[in-house]
């Protein structure tokens, strides 16, 4: 039968033949937007989820070979999805919050490709964040990418917040005695490899934990990790057509006192 994979849709990796190929450099397996070739979905349309993904869990359904052991992916959570289904984009396993599910190609890709589409992170960081720093990193901060190379990001959303009230980690981030947080709140139209946390430290308050909370219109909301809700293609396409330009959400999120210790 069809696995379920780890997808990473670009224009570099589409071929015109319409046939899934692996991508050596990415380690993951890409195919062109139809991915409904493979058979359809219930009732022939595509659906769409939100998942919280928990801390420690790997966004991908199936072990491609990279896994390690102990590394638990998201296949183990047991919810009854498509077989075609496929992340858009990715979270770090050390990173937690909403995670877009999909079978149609299409709507990952313009997800993930575009410029237009902002992407909301809440950040606890190490120690009381200035605001040189804050402002450094609106700006556009310079970090490493792979081989090495060094880019500047782009301007960026940045403010300072109240700790937010969200599920208890798992894993416990550190104790009181190592010194004050701080929360953050972080709105990007890009998304390299663990770019908020590169962003943090390049300014010099490391991230202890990083949770999204928004892709374009969806917000996380109240759900738990391991949760997950079925959305409304029609929706999410209105969300992206729009530019998936929300604002700043975390107004609909509830705040404790400032720098908690976590």
């Amino acid at each position: 039968g069809f696995a379920r994979v780890l997808f990473c849709l670009s224009p570099r990796s589409l071929g015109s033949a319409g046939v899934a190929y692996f991508d050596r450099r990415a380690l993951n397996y890409c195919v062109q937007e139809d991915v409904n070739s493979d058979g359809p979905n219930d009732n022939g349309r595509d659906r769409n989820f939100a998942i919280f993904k928990p801390y420690g869990y790997l966004s991908q359904f199936v072990n491609n070979g990279q896994v390690k052991k102990r590394q638990q992916l998201l296949g183990s959570l047991n919810h009854n999805l498509p077989a075609s289904v496929m992340p858009v984009g990715r979270l770090d396993q050390d990173s937690e919050g909403l995670l877009l599910l999909t079978t149609d190609g299409k709507l990952s890709f313009a997800v993930t490709s575009g410029r237009s589409v902002e992407k909301q992170y809440l950040a606890q960081v190490d120690g009381c964040i200035t605001d040189d720093g804050l402002g450094a990193m609106a700006r556009g901060v310079e970090i490493s990418c792979k081989g090495g190379r060094q880019i500047e990001t782009r301007p960026c959303q940045v403010a300072r917040i109240p700790a937010p009230k969200l599920p208890e980690r798992g894993r416990r981030i550190r104790d009181d005695r190592h010194g004050p947080t701080s929360w953050i709140s972080v709105t990007l139209t890009e998304g390299r490899h663990r770019q908020v946390r590169k962003m943090t430290a390049a300014v010099g308050f490391p991230t202890l934990r990083l949770v999204r909370v928004r892709v374009g219109s969806v917000l996380l909301g109240d759900m738990g990790p391991g949760e997950i809700r079925e959305l409304d293609s029609g929706e999410l396409w209105r969300g992206l057509r729009e530019g998936g330009r929300g604002g700043s959400k975390t107004k609909d999120y509830e705040f404790r006192s400032c720098n908690v210790h976590s």
